[in-house]
């Protein structure tokens, strides 16, 4: 159930339109309705302003279909994360439909179309190539919940000139998100040039003394610039969710 949803269903009951016994039955999987394998959280969307969204590593191609499957019956778009190849062409075979997004491992699925609800426009950065799956899905998420988006990829800080080409289009963005592995340096960079927020996302891209991340993770953390604020390793999601959330402010 989301709010335009629930809404229509008040004003139709008010004018009669559906019964007090339709409507009940319509909300009495409100809040959470036991699926066996997962609860699935249908009052979300309106506490929360967005629905449940799906991590797809772990669950089977089955459990994914039968939370999407009562998700599109309560008229909820749909985003799931980290879903593999193989699972994306099993549910595509029941929702051909829904966009596959390979690089970023990212499925999406409409029951009507996104509204763009964000004051501003967020965008994406990265220091390298290799960190641009992860941007994928903050952007991803970012566009599908309401926000208009742009990238900028590759401009680390080992060509700086690159970012510094940019000033105008940094500058004309609400929100930034700055994908970084190895050192993590950009974020701090990108975080002493402008005066909008900035959500650092350390990646796992790096050699071994990167530990997996946990370096830029602790470079981000010690950042000397203000405005620097920091999820966790390769949390594209987190990060475009969060970017959201300060858009729509």
């Amino acid at each position: 159930m989301n709010v335009r949803r629930l809404k229509n269903l008040l004003k139709n009951v008010k004018l009669g339109r559906v019964s007090i016994e339709e409507a009940f039955h319509q909300l009495k999987s409100l809040p959470f309705e036991d699926l066996g394998h997962t609860r699935l959280d249908h009052h979300r969307s309106l506490r929360k302003g967005f629905p449940e969204v799906i991590w797809g590593e772990g669950k089977t191609s089955e459990q994914i279909l039968s939370i999407m499957k009562r998700m599109k019956e309560k008229g909820q778009n749909i985003l799931v994360t980290r879903l593999d190849e193989k699972k994306a062409k099993t549910i595509r075979g029941v929702f051909p439909k829904c966009e596959y997004h390979p690089l970023s491992r990212v499925l999406t699925y409409l029951t009507h179309p996104v509204e763009i609800t964000g004051k501003g426009m967020i965008l994406v950065i990265t220091a390298g190539t290799t960190d641009i799956p992860v941007a994928e899905e903050a952007a991803l998420t970012a566009r599908f919940m309401g926000n208009r988006v742009e990238t900028l990829y590759d401009v680390g800080v080992s060509g700086i000139h690159r970012l510094l080409s940019e000033r105008e289009k940094l500058e004309k963005a609400r929100v930034l998100i700055v994908v970084a592995g190895m050192e993590g340096a950009l974020p701090s960079v990108i975080g002493g040039l402008v005066s909008q927020p900035v959500i650092a996302v350390p990646t796992s891209v790096g050699y071994g003394a990167s530990f997996g991340g946990i370096a830029a993770l602790l470079s981000m953390l010690n950042s000397c610039a203000a405005g620097v604020a920091v999820v966790n390793i390769d949390n594209g999601f987190g990060a475009g969710y969060m970017a959201s959330l300060i858009n729509q402010i």
